[in-house]
């Protein structure tokens, strides 16, 4: 089986981040989702893959490499624009053949792997098998209607009225039928070739379409509220301290706390679940819990919980951030009169009252 990865299009819900790195290289518990899904491929037995990529080619590109850190043999398909996951199909046709194959988007956390999912394709013979799941509200997604065998026969993409609570989540499995099905679909009324239409031709030309549930913990991180909510999922999943890096006697630590070799702590209070990353330089600060510290960041005289820290990120005289992502290198500070901010396009910025 080869697998056929989405790492492209926009990311405008996740704006400003996305301005200048793609989605699915936005970490959470200090692992980009990429990584993430490039490990679940990887422990599901997949060898070869293509990534399908955009506008952030070349950062996918420089952070993956050829895949080899990862025990995978990447291959790049670029997507000049976003045309809908069946284009994706279309555009990987040749590398993928006649396989089967696992499609999966690449902005998708499943912290419980997909091995499981893979293994039930394999064992019980269909021609397609979506990975669902109960959500509150199901408009938002694909929705699947099935039989009491778990076989699909209807599915909907964001429907005004689901007919049921099924969302199709981000990993399908598929034979080879699949590329006949999407041969000439036409665009949704959005523009995109819907990877939902050509599964519905596969379920009315009589194919067997099954629908896995996916017991594990899932996240669709297409939005900041998102990431922070798998943020404190992985993280409340770390198994214990783990203290590598240089701590001083004046600092406490309580609770799972991961702090790698090259991180300084000086005079602070550290709350787990919580990660430190190389580089980075806390000083007379309360950090966590679910926070995730990138590389060298340097935290002063503040006190932080359930928030974020990309690479670079500083944080100096902040009595109380919560809930909050700061992009990469950039700086948060105290202002001696009043509130005083530089605030980029399609952010956004909360202040005390």
């Amino acid at each position: 089986m080869k697998a056929l990865i989405l790492s492209g299009g926009t990311g405008s819900r996740l704006r400003p981040f996305t301005h200048s790195t793609a989605k699915q290289l936005l970490p959470v518990a200090n692992k980009p989702v990429l990584t993430h899904c490039l490990e679940n491929i990887r422990d599901a037995g997949v060898t070869e893959a293509a990534v399908v990529v955009g506008t952030h080619a070349a950062e996918i590109s420089q952070v993956v490499g050829d895949g080899s850190a990862f025990g995978l043999d990447l291959t790049y398909l670029h997507q000049d624009s976003p045309r809908g996951l069946a284009h994706c199909v279309q555009l990987a046709a040749d590398f993928l053949g006649d396989d089967d194959f696992v499609m999966y988007l690449a902005d998708n956390v499943f912290a419980d792997g997909i091995a499981k999912a893979a293994h039930a394709f394999a064992a019980e013979p269909s021609d397609a098998l979506l990975l669902v799941q109960p959500v509150a509200d199901p408009r938002a997604y694909g929705v699947a209607e099935t039989d009491a065998d778990g076989r699909v026969h209807r599915l909907v993409e964001k429907p005004a009225e689901p007919a049921t609570d099924l969302a199709v989540l981000g990993v399908y499995f598929f034979t080879s039928r699949i590329h006949r099905a999407v041969a000439g679909l036409r665009p949704s009324a959005r523009g995109e070739l819907e990877i939902t239409d050509a599964i519905q031709r596969l379920a009315d030309d009589g194919a067997v379409v099954r629908a896995e549930h996916y017991d594990g913990y899932w996240k669709d991180t297409g939005k900041p509220e998102d990431l922070l909510d798998c943020n404190r999922a992985l993280l409340g999943r770390l198994p214990g301290p783990a203290v590598h890096g240089d701590v001083d006697a004046a600092s406490t630590v309580s609770g799972p706390v991961v702090i790698e070799p090259g991180a300084r702590v000086r005079g602070s209070h550290l709350v787990g679940p919580l990660v430190i990353a190389a580089g980075s330089t806390v000083t007379d600060c309360t950090v966590g819990p679910y926070v995730a510290v990138s590389r060298d960041c340097v935290l002063r005289e503040s006190a932080i919980a359930d928030s974020i820290l990309l690479e670079g990120a500083a944080v100096d005289g902040v009595p109380a951030l919560d809930h909050s992502i700061i992009g990469r290198w950039a700086r948060i500070g105290r202002s001696a009169a009043g509130h005083q901010l530089l605030v980029g396009d399609h952010a956004n910025a909360e202040v005390a009252a």
